[in-house]
C-alpha cells in the first residue's frame, strides 16, 4: 500500500459534495492538496491548511487546466494524482435534449478531465505511483433512466477517458480507477426523489473509496469500482 504522506494530489469541484468531502477525508491522511474550483474562495479552509492551496479551474476552458497545474508545480514541486470530480447533470433525454445541454455536460464531464489529465500527466509518470481517480458514475455503465440520456453519454465518455489514461501512462506507473455511484446526497440530486428501492449514499462514502483506491500499489490498482445505491443483478 501506498503511504500517503508527502503526495500531492489535486481535486476538482472541491468547494462541495463529494469532493470537499474527499478533500476532508485525505487531508485527515497526510496528502498535500491542491484543490480546484470555479469560485476557489468557496472552498472551506481544511486543517493543516499550510498543506493545501486552491485555484480557480474552469472545465470549459483549457487554459485554466494548464495554470492550475504550473500553480501547483510551483507551491509544492511535483503532483502524484488527481481525483477528477467536478461534474453536471442537465438531462439530456432523447427527444427533448437540447444541443446546449448536451455540450455543457461533454465539455465539463469529459472534456475538462480530459484537458486536466493532459496538463499533468508528465508530472504523474515522473511521480512513477501516479494516481487517476474519475468519479464517473453508474450512468456511464448502463442507460437505466432515458430521461438523462445525455448526462449518461457524457459519463460513459469518462468511462472512456480513465481506460485511455490507464493504458497511456501503465508503463510509468500511472494508474486510473473510474469511482461509479449511484445516487448520492449533493446538490445535484437534492432535488431527486429517491424511489422506493433506492437510497441516496452519503458523500463521505465515496471519499473513503476514493482513499482505499489511491493507496493500492501499483501491482493491485482496480480499473472500476461499482457502488451501489440499490440492488442490481449484474452490479
Amino acid at each position: 500500500m501506498l503511504s500517503p504522506e508527502g503526495r500531492v494530489l489535486l481535486i476538482s469541484g472541491a468547494n462541495r459534495g463529494i469532493g470537499l468531502a474527499t478533500a476532508k477525508c485525505l487531508a485527515g491522511r497526510g496528502y498535500q492538496l491542491s484543490l480546484g474550483a470555479r469560485q476557489p474562495e468557496q472552498i472551506p479552509q481544511l486543517d493543516n491548511s499550510k498543506n493545501h492551496m486552491s485555484h480557480p479551474w474552469q472545465a470549459e476552458n483549457p487554459e485554466t487546466s494548464v495554470a492550475w497545474v504550473d500553480a501547483t508545480m510551483a507551491r509544492f514541486g511535483r503532483i502524484d494524482g488527481l481525483v477528477l470530480n467536478a461534474g453536471i447533470e442537465l438531462g439530456g433525454s432523447l427527444e427533448s435534449g437540447t444541443e446546449d445541454q448536451f455540450d455543457r455536460m461533454f465539455a465539463v464531464n469529459f472534456k475538462g478531465p480530459l484537458w486536466l489529465v493532459r496538463a499533468a500527466l508528465p508530472h504523474l509518470r515522473v511521480s512513477g505511483e501516479g494516481r487517476v481517480i474519475n468519479v464517473a458514475s453508474l450512468a456511464g455503465k448502463r442507460v437505466r433512466n432515458h430521461e438523462i440520456l445525455g448526462y449518461s453519454a457524457s459519463k460513459h465518455a469518462a468511462m472512456s477517458l480513465t481506460h485511455a489514461i490507464r493504458q497511456t501512462g501503465w508503463d510509468d506507473g500511472v494508474r486510473a480507477t473510474a469511482i461509479c455511484p449511484g445516487l448520492v446526497d449533493t446538490r445535484m440530486t437534492e432535488n431527486t426523489d429517491t424511489p422506493p428501492d433506492q437510497f441516496k449514499l452519503d458523500p463521505e462514502t465515496i471519499a473513503e473509496t476514493i482513499a482505499y483506491a489511491l493507496v493500492l500499489p501499483n501491482s493491485a490498482v482496480v480499473a472500476e469500482i461499482l457502488v451501489n445505491s440499490r440492488f442490481e443483478p449484474m452490479f
